[in-house]
């Protein structure tokens, strides 16, 4: 919530929609009554929406309305679900014990709900015919499918040939 809030007397319009801390709707009224009204109750005067017209201020305790926002930005912060993507890197040449070693491994990690990364590096040649890259994923893709889902499929970036796998869904 980076986005400025004016108060008091940093609003710049002349005449706001005023509405009370406990929702009484107070009308269009010019900034001074407004601030007036805002003072005599011990409140300030928030703008909450600059770009209606005329623009619609509240009058409330803006340290309160700040703590409550925060409060809710924690709140969605502990229920935000954070995805965690383990790296599993091979060479074109990859020999079939090796990569049932690293499949291994892959499944404990899906099995945990992380997301795997497969990521194939071409060396020297390797790169003028990057479909080796994307055969080698299609082979590890056909060895992790009864386990896990295919969130993208092979695509080459650089010296690297990507496919991104996750968890199977439970039904």
């Amino acid at each position: 919530m980076n986005k400025e809030v004016y108060l008091n007397e940093d609003i710049r319009a002349n005449e706001v929609r005023c509405v009370g801390d406990d929702g009484t709707a107070y009308g269009v009224i010019s900034k001074a009554e407004a601030l007036n009204l805002a003072n005599k109750m011990g409140l300030d005067l928030v703008l909450i929406a600059p770009d209606a017209k005329p623009p619609v201020c509240k009058v409330m305790d803006y340290g309160k309305f700040r703590y409550q926002q925060e409060k809710k930005l924690k709140e969605a912060k502990k229920k935000q679900k954070v995805i965690e993507i383990k790296e599993i890197k091979l060479s074109a040449k990859t020999a079939q014990n090796d990569l049932n070693y690293k499949i291994k491994h892959a499944q404990e990690f899906l099995n945990s709900g992380k997301h795997v990364k497969f990521r194939v590096f071409l060396k020297g040649r390797e790169m003028a015919t990057p479909e080796i890259g994307v055969k080698m994923l299609d082979r590890i893709w056909e060895m992790v499918q009864e386990f896990a889902d295919r969130d993208k499929s092979p695509s080459v970036e650089g010296r690297y040939a990507n496919m991104l796998v996750v968890p199977k869904k439970q039904n």
